[in-house]
């Protein structure tokens, strides 16, 4: 009876435990790949999100220099000229205003369409009423954004007196001190926005990353504790940190290419001043802090885990 026993234990009993322990050991393995799978995808989207928000920051920041160098470039000096100068000379000062350092371009505004552009504006005839055209021929000067300042105009206003058929320059100062100004305040203030956003990013991605190297803590000890150097130990994380780094950075640029296609579809006016290099340059310092923020965040988590106590790996 007693060995009748132990056959049916040996040959249905034993296969059944094992089978169960087998779909048991299955399931905790599936369970384990699935946390697994999604700390890894929590990661990614996590360091897309954060390098999104510094790339849009960075757009904006380059933007608003690109822009405040267009307002300051179109804040233009008017040189009134003599009516009695001759007009082939009035041309020949305009080359020598065009060859001037600081100034990006001029415009030859003749007595006739001055005249046309004031009616237009005033929206009747006052030639018919004066009975005379008393506009003088004039040059509009604009001015390279690095010189468009109350510092660099005054000399350029003295080279420009010198010319004998030079009745006087006209430009509004106070304008173009608030504009310097308040780009000046909006440059800060971005800068600031960066570096407290950068900082942030750094952050995060850190704690993300820290929490995924965290559930990994008991498989590092254990190739510890089979001989596994620390640079053998690190390099698979390194390589998987790098690895999210480049796909996040991949989301993050195709997001910003969408805020940047729908700014266009809004805002038309931006497409003037469109720089496909700039954008080139965002995505760049995007790819490269997502992968270095990476490497060195799964950098240093690692390295805790490896100089940890044992004991301390089950708080």
């Amino acid at each position: 009876m007693r060995d009748n026993e132990l056959e049916i234990l040996n040959l249905v009993i034993l296969p059944i435990a094992k089978i169960n322990m087998s779909k048991q050991q299955n399931k905790v393995d599936a369970s384990t790949r699935r946390r697994l799978r999604t700390s890894y995808i929590t990661s990614v989207i996590s360091i897309s999100l954060v390098l999104f928000m510094l790339g849009l920051l960075g757009l904006i920041l380059l933007h608003a220099k690109k822009i405040s160098d267009h307002v300051k470039e179109n804040i233009g000096l008017t040189v009134f000229i003599n009516d009695n100068a001759k007009e082939a000379d009035i041309l020949s000062f305009q080359k020598d205003i065009n060859a001037m350092t600081g100034v990006k371009a001029s415009d030859y505004i003749s007595k006739e369409e001055g005249a046309k552009e004031l009616k237009q504006d005033l929206g009747e005839d006052f030639l018919n009423f004066l009975g005379y055209n008393p506009l003088h021929p004039s040059i509009e000067v604009f001015l390279k954004a690095d010189y468009a300042n109350n510092d660099s105009i005054p000399s350029i206003e003295k080279k420009l007196m010198q010319n004998k058929d030079v009745k006087e320059v006209v430009y509004i100062k106070s304008l173009i001190k608030q504009v310097n100004d308040n780009v000046k305040k909006i440059t800060l203030v971005l800068l600031v926005l960066s570096s407290i956003l950068l900082l942030i990013a750094v952050a995060l991605i850190s704690n993300t990353i820290r929490l995924s190297v965290f559930a990994k803590r008991f498989l590092i000890r254990s190739m510890q504790l089979v001989g596994a150097t620390e640079s053998f130990i690190r390099r698979p994380f390194i390589i998987k940190g790098i690895v999210q780094g480049i796909y996040g950075s991949l989301i993050a640029m195709f997001l910003l290419t969408v805020i940047i296609y729908i700014v266009r579809q809004k805002i038309p006016e931006i497409i003037n001043l469109k720089d496909y290099d700039l954008y080139l340059y965002v995505y760049g310092i995007v790819t490269f802090l997502g992968i270095v923020i990476s490497w060195i965040s799964n950098y240093l988590a690692v390295r805790k885990y490896l100089r940890m106590k044992t004991d301390f790996l089950y708080l």
